[in-house]
This record gives structure tokens, C-alpha cells and sequence, in this order.
């Protein structure tokens, strides 16, 4: 018999051992910006982009010939972010973006960058913490992005005046991020959040992520990443979840996703729609994946953000 329980304590021990060391495995390449790959997230959002490199490149060279500059502020914890602030035509009008997981502003707004200097928008892509030239070494996943976006929308409306009329839009990550800060009081001068891609919270996108791409179960590794992350990042991993924030929302939201996103599911912007509490649109793109949904069909796309600023910003 005590052999039986002394073998029955090794098997414990062993299993624990494998838990932890796989719960450290993928929470270092999740959470940590030295582990963390942009060639890994492009190939888990399985989206081809070869196809759309010609047109990213002709757009590409457009943007950077544009008057812009480098611009820094600090967190309210300390660190020095980063973000490329394009002045446009100087008027009123801006637009702060949000980029997505492993990426950075420069990256992730390419294709939309014509689209609102040529709509007068003054425009300002913002590195997100432990992102592009932003310090940090955690990824905020949002839940820390989002005090960082009140900072980003206090230095606009230092830039473009008291009478500034700000537009959030966020892509995947960023897109949660912009969600998550209309649960938090919103100077006047922003106006309205476009939203493509957006989780609902860390916690479920991990979830899915585990279930659908490793077949892997949540418990108990994900029970075990929250707890590592509040230790290490000072949060929870849904400490901060975009369907219970924009229930506190007062300012009109465009939502979008495309229906072949198997990386943050559909249904997340239905259950973020569903919750939200100011005006809404959804714009469902079909057959687009993750953050493709401006290259499907840029035609629709750029008709849906006229159609959704026209009412908000004069």
C-alpha cells in the first residue's frame, strides 16, 4: 500500500510539474514582448496577406511620404509610449488607432491611412505598451492599453484644441482596447469607436485559442496564467472584459469582424453588440478573416465609416 501512495504522490508531483511548466511555456510567448512573435500571431490569424501585398506597399509609400513625426508621453506607471502622429490637414478632426497583437501603428493602419487624411483627419498611430517603440515588457491586452488611450486622447486634444472632434478605431487588440476605455469617463471631444476584430476579454480569446488551435483544455492552465499575470503584469485576464465595459458606453459605436475569423470568433462582436449600451452599428464582412475585412472589400468598409462619422463629426 505504501508503494501504491508513494507512486500515486511521484504521478501527482510529475503532472503538476508538466501543468506548470506548459502554463510557463505559453504564458512567456503570450504575455511577454520578448517572446511574443509577429510571424506566430499572422500565422494563428490565418489570414493570407501575400495577396494583399501590392496594394499594402503602393499604400505603404503614400503614407510615409506624408508630413509626420515621432511622439512620446509617459504612462501613468512610468513608461515612455511611443506613437506617429500625422497633422493632415490641421483641422478639428483626428483619429487615434489602435493597432493589434505583436503589431504596431505604423503596421496596422496602412491601408485606412489614405482613407482618413484624405477625409481631413489628423491622425495618430499609437505603439501600444510592449509594442513597436513603446517601453514595456507585458502586453496590456486592452486592460492596461486603455488608461494608456485616455493619455493618448488628452495629448490630442492638446494638439487639435479644446473644439477637437476625436474618433477611436482599433484593430483586434486595439480594438478591445478602444471598447474597453468607453467604460471609462470619455472627454467630450471624442465622438465615436470603430471596433474590428475586438475580444471580448483575454481570458476567452486564450480560451478559444487553447480549445482550437492547440485541443487543449482552459483548466487548469488558464485558472494558473491569471494568477502569474497578476503577480507579473498586475492584472487579471479578465479583470477587464469589452462586453461588460461597453455596457457603460455613451458614445456610438461601429462594430465590425468578418465571418472566417477563426482567431477571435464572430460571435465575440455579437455578444459585444448585444451588451452595448450607446448607439451601434455592426458591419459583418463576409468571407474575411481576422483584420481582413478593410482589404476584402475596401469599397464597403470605407461606405460604412462614412456612413458612420457623417452623423457624429461635423
Amino acid at each position: 500500500m505504501g508503494k501504491v501512495l508513494t507512486g500515486a504522490v511521484i504521478l501527482a508531483a510529475a503532472a503538476a510539474a508538466a501543468v506548470a511548466g506548459i502554463t510557463a511555456y505559453f504564458y512567456k510567448r503570450t504575455m511577454k514582448r520578448s517572446r511574443a512573435r509577429t510571424e506566430r500571431t499572422m500565422k494563428m490569424s490565418g489570414t493570407d496577406w501575400t495577396q494583399y501585398m501590392p496594394m499594402m506597399r503602393e499604400r505603404r509609400a503614400w503614407m510615409e511620404a506624408q508630413p509626420h513625426e515621432d511622439v512620446w508621453l509617459r504612462s501613468k506607471d512610468g513608461l515612455k509610449l511611443h506613437g506617429t502622429y500625422f497633422p493632415g490637414e490641421e483641422g478639428k478632426k483626428a483619429v487615434i488607432c489602435f493597432h493589434g497583437y505583436t503589431s504596431r501603428g505604423m503596421d496596422d493602419y496602412v491601408g485606412l491611412s489614405a482613407y482618413y487624411l484624405k477625409h481631413g483627419f489628423r491622425m495618430l498611430l499609437v505603439d501600444e505598451r510592449a509594442h513597436g517603440d513603446s517601453e514595456g515588457e507585458y502586453i496590456g491586452f486592452g486592460c492596461l492599453d486603455r488608461f494608456d488611450g485616455m493619455q493618448w486622447v488628452r495629448w490630442m486634444i492638446g494638439k487639435a484644441g479644446r473644439d477637437a472632434e476625436i474618433l477611436l478605431h482599433g484593430t483586434s487588440m486595439g480594438a478591445s482596447t478602444v471598447l474597453m476605455m468607453t467604460g471609462l469617463l470619455l472627454p467630450g471631444q471624442v465622438k465615436g469607436v470603430v471596433s474590428d476584430c475586438a475580444f471580448t476579454s483575454p481570458r476567452e480569446v486564450f480560451t478559444h485559442v487553447l480549445h482550437s488551435m492547440y485541443h487543449m483544455p482552459a483548466f487548469p492552465l488558464i485558472p494558473l496564467a491569471d494568477r502569474i499575470n497578476r503577480k507579473k503584469a498586475g492584472y487579471g485576464l479578465d479583470t477587464c472584459n469589452a462586453a461588460r465595459e461597453v455596457r457603460r458606453a455613451k458614445i456610438p459605436a461601429l462594430l465590425i469582424h468578418g465571418d472566417r475569423d477563426t482567431f477571435v470568433p464572430c460571435g465575440m462582436c455579437d455578444v459585444i453588440y448585444e451588451n452595448y449600451a450607446g448607439p451601434k452599428t455592426k458591419k459583418i464582412f463576409h468571407g474575411a478573416g481576422h483584420a481582413e475585412s478593410y482589404y476584402k472589400d475596401p469599397a464597403a468598409y470605407e461606405q460604412a465609416l462614412d456612413t458612420f462619422t457623417e452623423g457624429i463629426i461635423k
